[in-house]
């Protein structure tokens, strides 16, 4: 079994996952503001002395990505709207007991405000790059991604999957002999992991050329590997088809693939800058220094 490996870009990833406790911030921090100046006009639901604003529901939807044509929508607005009562209840609830006087309470919500404010900072940088893009950058990148547009092919798939927390090391190397995705199966069913089995596609601009290259190459006989996120994937290909973009989409998907780009690096120049401007204490000094210091350092005591 060939094995592939998906890396996401960290940065979009932080920014999904602390959406929600930047929610539970403002929700906490504005309460009293919200009483003393929303007007009735902006307030759509009361949960006591808590309110939740118009600006609060917008807010939501921009969060979970809700489609601004579909937020007037009665079904979408119960669920987000049910999603903000129970978090507001479940907040109030915390407050009475005096959960946010616990250290490690404090510690997460000091984590999730710098957690927000960081994307915050970033996204702001990456924006003001991405705006500078150019009609040339983005043919040139067309012109080096061929597998992205001119020459993009898509595999349809017959795919086997499960939890990407749930796939070790040990397991994929436990698997690498294996030839059929009945075996695969057998062998997550007698380890006792939940995993379930369908059709799907692959575009060969989700993977590097090299691993791209290795699935056309050994298809016939291969049971393949890709770590995603949330969910892992053994697959093996049924067929595979030329799909060619161009145009206004394939414009577009430069773009979005610069932008990521952009990510990356700011992400990587913004950690080396981060190390340079700090001052490391004690142990952490060793174990935070050079290549060669780092390789000699032993955890603190």
């Amino acid at each position: 079994m060939e094995t592939l490996r998906l890396n996401l870009v960290g940065a979009l990833r932080a920014i999904t996952i602390v959406g929600s406790l930047g929610l539970l911030l403002l929700g906490c921090s504005k309460k009293v503001e919200e009483k003393t100046e929303a007007s009735n006009s902006q307030i759509v639901a009361r949960l006591g002395d808590d309110v939740i604003t118009t600006q609060e529901l917008d807010n939501e939807f921009r969060l979970e990505h809700i489609p601004i044509d579909k937020r007037k929508d009665p079904a979408a607005i119960k669920q987000v709207l049910g999603e903000i009562v129970t978090r507001k209840y479940l907040v109030r609830q915390a407050l009475d007991a005096k959960l946010d006087r616990e250290p490690t309470v404090l510690l997460d919500m000091l984590r999730a405000r710098e957690l927000v404010l960081a994307n915050a900072a970033a996204s702001r940088t990456v924006a003001a790059k991405t705006s500078a893009i150019g009609k040339a950058e983005i043919d040139d990148y067309i012109a080096k991604n061929p597998l992205k547009f001119a020459n993009r092919q898509v595999l349809s798939i017959e795919q086997i999957a499960l939890p990407a927390n749930a796939v070790s090391q040990s397991l994929i190397d436990g698997m690498k002999d294996l030839k059929t995705l009945e075996e695969v199966d057998q062998k997550l069913t007698s380890l006792g992991l939940a995993h379930g089995r369908s059709t799907g596609s692959l575009s060969s601009g989700d993977v590097s050329q090299d691993f791209f290259n290795l699935i056309v190459a050994k298809q016939a006989d291969n049971v393949f590997f890709l770590r995603g996120n949330p969910n892992a994937v053994f697959f093996k290909v049924n067929g595979i088809e030329s799909r060619p973009v161009a145009g206004d989409e394939a414009f577009k998907i430069a773009r979005q693939g610069l932008q990521v780009d952009l990510l990356k690096s700011e992400a990587s120049l913004t950690s080396v800058e981060a190390r340079l401007a700090a001052k490391y204490e004690g142990d952490y000094a060793n174990i935070m220094g050079t290549q060669d210091n780092s390789s000699q350092a032993t955890a603190p005591k």
